[in-house]
């Protein structure tokens, strides 16, 4: 089973009035001013998944900082999912900084079936993580509805890109001390916090968090494949961050790095399926 953890779909009457959204949401207008960034519907998403021979694919809305237009980013999710319920796992979209009314849509979402809460975007929603009087009605009712919680998170150097933000390894790290048992996915492989893992109290303190590969063809050369799967390969999950990076293009990369074929199927889709439970 092959299953991509993070891909983003967006409502049809966002794509048809991109200018509108972009007013409304400055987050948004950082990414997706460029009439050249892509955005896809469900239906692309599951033509893409055709003809990459993905399986199953986790999916979400942008992380918008208004409630209303998170709610209807998590609509959108709900019925893609009823439309394609083989095919596509559902997560939530909310703005923790809304406190007992993102908790709320959060509940409301899992009764529809949708399986965790993300790809949260703290920079463009106005939060920090590691604040714990934000965060903890949040994590409170994913781990009542037994929720995984995926972040963006990103590399404290390198180079810059829209919507590279702050969320990075000492910010995940502060978030873990407070909350250790909520399952964490940190998106493009946590800012680089895989190789601190090499440190017995980071590897104690992170066994509920795993790694998502969002974006990687982006942002190191591909041997970083083979070094995480020395390090944490159960805890590596394959993802494009589509429509960002085709999955055909990506599973190319993946497949040419020469992993073991056991480390390449926990990658592609095993360690995933265990992680849901599926």
């Amino acid at each position: 089973m092959i299953i991509d953890f993070h891909t983003h779909i967006t409502p049809p009457q966002v794509i048809a009035h991109r200018q509108e959204f972009l007013s409304r949401d400055a987050w948004f207008a950082e990414l997706y001013s460029d009439p050249q960034a892509r955005l896809a519907t469900a239906e692309d998403l599951i033509a893409e998944m055709d003809r990459a021979g993905v399986d199953k694919a986790i999916t979400f809305g942008f992380g918008w900082r208004d409630a209303g237009l998170c709610r209807m980013a998590n609509d959108y999710v709900i019925e893609a999912v009823r439309r394609y319920p083989e095919r596509l796992i559902g997560f939530a979209i909310v703005n923790p900084v809304l406190g007992r009314r993102a908790a709320w849509e959060i509940e409301r979402c899992a009764d529809y079936g949708l399986r965790g809460v993300g790809e949260l975007m703290p920079n463009g929603q106005g939060f920090s993580l590691d604040d714990e009087t934000v965060m903890a009605p949040i994590v409170e009712v994913c781990q009542a509805h037994k929720l995984i919680l995926l972040t963006h998170t990103s590399e404290p150097i390198g180079h810059d890109y829209p919507g590279k933000g702050t969320v990075t390894p000492q910010v995940v790290y502060r978030f873990v001390q407070r909350f250790p048992d909520v399952p964490l996915v940190c998106a493009h492989w946590g800012g680089g916090l895989p190789f601190y893992e090499l440190m017995p109290e980071i590897m104690r303190a992170f066994r509920n968090v795993y790694y998502d590969t969002a974006a990687s063809l982006y942002l190191y050369r591909d041997r970083i494949f083979n070094l995480a799967a020395e390090i944490i390969a159960h805890k590596v999950l394959f993802a494009t961050d589509y429509p960002l990076i085709t999955q055909r293009a990506f599973l190319g990369r993946l497949r040419m790095a020469g992993l073991p074929p056991a480390i390449l199927a926990g990658i592609q889709g095993e360690n995933a399926r265990q992680l849901l439970n599926l």
